[in-house]
């Protein structure tokens, strides 16, 4: 990691240390490196509008688990469904931020399990998405960001969101917005170390946002949106939208230029 943290330190902007990686381009988007006090994080952007607001898509959990009791040893989703959603969405600037530990082979921080594990939402992971997100909203010249985050990806979006001033309006696809009710719903011990969103949700109260659930998600029930939309003082759900012909990981593509237009609750 010194050469490349050494490459890294060749161009700042904003006090964040970022490089592009490779100078091509993916439908628009650029492949953007980003280092943060701890982990060097993956994100791609596309600036059609510069000064004009960003959208954040955040990645997901991604390949964490092997099976249900063995973990991974790369968390890169298999399959990209959130930089498909960010490909759809007509904003006019829009960037993807992947999580600590994801795409290792494109340069990013290959870093310890528990990240994707127990300490996936640990506070030193918000901070460096958090910075990350800063980061990335400067390089759009951008006044105000909204942040779209899908499964873990929203549960990162809302405790970031929760750190900020600027944020504009936060969406969440399957989210897991009540860590403790989600482990609680699969049978699994509390994620350790990690921060939980429902914890933070009174700091949101006011945000506009909106919060799909998956109808009979097996993953994340719809309880953890209820609990996390009770303490953000939504106390008759209106910020939740229960999503029919989806699944906890697909149809989403489908449905998503429709679910965007959506008006977010207040």
């Amino acid at each position: 990691m010194r050469p490349f943290c050494a490459l890294l330190a060749l161009f700042c902007l904003s006090g964040c240390a970022t490089t592009s990686y490779n100078p091509d381009r993916e439908n628009g988007f650029t492949k953007k490196l980003i280092r943060g006090r701890d982990f060097v994080l993956f994100s791609r952007i596309k600036v059609n509008s510069p000064g004009e607001p960003l959208t954040v898509y955040i990645e997901g959990d991604g390949r964490a688990w092997i099976t249900r009791y063995s973990a991974s040893s790369d968390p890169t989703p298999s399959d990209p469904l959130v930089m498909r959603l960010a490909s759809l969405d007509p904003s006019p600037n829009v960037a993807y931020l992947a999580r600590p530990g994801q795409y290792p082979s494109q340069g990013a921080s290959d870093c310890d399990s528990k990240y994707w594990m127990s300490k996936r939402f640990a506070p030193e992971v918000i901070a460096d998405m958090d910075s990350a997100v800063t980061c990335l909203r400067d390089m759009a010249g951008a006044g105000s960001v909204s942040l779209v985050g899908y499964s873990g990806g929203g549960a990162v979006a809302a405790l970031v969101a929760a750190r900020r001033g600027d944020v504009a309006g936060l969406r969440t696809i399957a989210g897991s917005l009540d860590s403790d009710a989600v482990s609680s719903w699969n049978k699994v011990s509390p994620l350790k170390g990690s921060l939980n969103p429902a914890g933070i949700a009174g700091k949101l109260k006011g945000l506009p946002q909106r919060h799909f659930v998956a109808y009979n998600d097996k993953i994340i029930p719809l309880s953890a949106a209820e609990s996390f939309a009770d303490n953000a003082g939504d106390e008759r759900h209106e910020s939740i939208t229960v999503v029919a012909g989806v699944t906890h990981y697909s149809g989403w593509e489908t449905k998503w230029p429709g679910l965007l237009d959506i008006p977010l609750s207040k």
